[in-house]
């Protein structure tokens, strides 16, 4: 029997095995601050790759970046109640910009009341909508493409580290356009930046395609996601795209003369993603001894732990790794310079192993003096830490062949990081479902891993939409996103009786 990194496994708890990762990865800790999170350097290391890869794509499609206020005036939320709706129970508000001092206790001193409240951001459509009615008189000036890197805060009544905290990092697009066509076009664009970089970058296989009426984002009159399928067979938002129309155009007045001479609003679009993928990250690609980083997104893809012993041959063992680190700091693997560390910590080799282990960094390498003397070196691959017999995979490569393999290596690791994911989310998909009655079968309770189901959707709307998620709520169910590529609708919906239009993903979700 194989004894794992880890003192819970996935099956016996995923929701506790989840955390564990997250602390034993050091990836994140508890600030004190509920529902906030100190993101540590391995966990904001994986978040600095994705924020550097997707930033080039998004850049690549001619977008800019830029920065906002952390503050929004109140009123700027008024203009728009639909938008104010959605998020009123989520605003963190500065109502005052002073303490004092009251028997050696720090207090709000009343006499510091803000003329208007502050809403700590919690997205920023209506700030960026107030600049854009400025910057936007011509039809000349658009569209108009911009990006910011931030961080926004939604007061959740219950958090999860990655997540969902009060607090997470991300990135929010904004454009405007001069027509609705080339909105929606933006829409699709960036849909497709997000599907194909969670693919590519993070080995991470979503399902791409519109969300139902009764989730899109607050204001927007189409919402799109990559919805991804976690281990336990839930479904994750792992990223949206909005357009918005002409909602808060109108609400800003974001306006411009067309080239007739008239005047028109502008049609708009926003889209994102947050820390949350890395979270994405560690349920789909994680095992039973900890996180398994793709190498796309690894802060260091080979870690080399020189085994020093308090001995002579130390300086030999540590000169020899830097050298190997040296070598493999040369190649290029998945585009990019080869990130090679070594771990030099005075602690013993298997400590600083495991230790790697549970961070999943792609390759890890031990030297000691017998390698030196035989130019060898112990290479573990992360995404095949174990023979057949249980015993770990640690195979004797010499030097010069790791050097020469190892960028194959890192490539064959994202890849089949991404297969074995790419598989699980196929089979977990179950689709010939024709009554509801498989739907409470599937997702019975102890069922541990029940997937999704695809079902016809005649795309109910008003009171009749309202019905079917109250029928799924009681189920703990939600309608993720009509997939782009599913097969054409043939049938009935399975929740009106009425002739389907699309197929819909149901699932129970993060």
């Amino acid at each position: 029997m194989i004894k794992h990194a880890l003192p819970v496994t996935r099956a016996q708890d995923f929701a506790r095995w989840y955390q564990t990762v997250i602390a034993e990865a050091d990836m994140a800790e508890e600030s004190g601050v509920r529902g906030c999170m100190v993101i540590r350097p391995w966990g904001y290391g994986i978040w600095e790759r994705i924020q550097r890869l997707l930033d080039d794509r998004i850049k690549a499609t001619g977008h800019e970046n830029c920065y906002f206020p952390l503050f929004i005036p109140l009123s700027y939320f008024e203009k728009e109640a639909e938008h104010v709706e959605g998020f009123a129970k989520e605003m963190a508000v500065v109502t005052h910009h002073r303490l004092k001092s009251v028997d050696g206790k720090l207090v709000v001193d009343p006499d510091a009341k803000l003329e208007e409240p502050l809403i700590v951001r919690p997205t920023s459509e209506t700030v960026i909508g107030a600049a854009f009615s400025r910057w936007i008189q011509s039809w000349r000036d658009l569209p108009v493409l911009i990006n910011q890197w931030a961080n926004v805060v939604r007061w959740e009544m219950r958090t999860r580290m990655f997540l969902r905290t009060s607090e997470f990092l991300w990135q929010e697009g904004h454009t405007a356009h001069a027509t609705e066509a080339e909105a929606r076009e933006e829409t699709l664009k960036m849909l497709e930046v997000y599907r194909a970089f969670a693919e590519d970058c993070l080995a991470l296989p979503v399902v791409a395609g519109e969300k139902p009426e009764n989730e899109r984002f607050p204001g927007a009159v189409a919402t799109y996601s990559i919805e991804a399928m976690m281990q336990d067979g839930k479904a994750l938002q792992a990223g949206t795209s909005h357009f918005l129309g002409t909602t808060f155009s109108n609400a800003q007045n974001i306006r411009f003369q067309n080239a007739e001479g008239g005047h028109e609003l502008a049609q708009t679009t926003s889209w994102g993603v947050s820390t949350r993928m890395v979270g994405g990250v560690i349920m789909v690609h994680g095992d039973d001894d900890g996180l398994r980083v793709p190498p796309m997104i690894a802060p260091w893809q080979i870690v080399i732990v020189p085994m020093l012993r308090d001995a002579p041959e130390d300086a030999e063992v540590l000169a020899y790794a830097k050298a190997l680190q040296a070598d493999l700091a040369k190649l290029s693997a998945l585009g990019e310079p080869v990130r090679a560390l070594v771990d030099a910590k005075s602690a013993k080799a298997q400590v600083k192993r495991w230790g790697w282990v549970k961070k999943g960094a792609p390759i890890i390498v031990e030297v000691g003096a017998r390698d030196v003397a035989g130019g060898n070196a112990a290479v573990i691959r992360r995404d095949r830490l174990y023979q057949e017999s249980g015993k770990l995979a640690s195979a004797i490569m010499p030097r010069d062949e790791l050097v020469a393999e190892a960028a194959a290596m890192l490539e064959d690791i994202q890849t089949s990081l991404h297969a074995e994911a790419r598989a699980r989310l196929e089979a977990g998909i179950r689709r010939g479902v024709t009554e509801f009655a498989q739907i409470e079968a599937h997702f019975a309770e102890g069922e541990r891993y029940p997937g999704w189901v695809e079902v016809e959707w005649a795309k109910p709307t008003g009171a009749e939409l309202d019905a079917v998620v109250e029928r799924l709520k009681k189920l703990k169910l939600t309608v993720r996103n009509v997939p782009g590529d599913a097969a054409a609708a043939h049938g009935v919906c399975i929740f009106t009786g009425k002739p389907a239009v699309e197929r819909i993903l149901v699932a129970r979700a993060y």
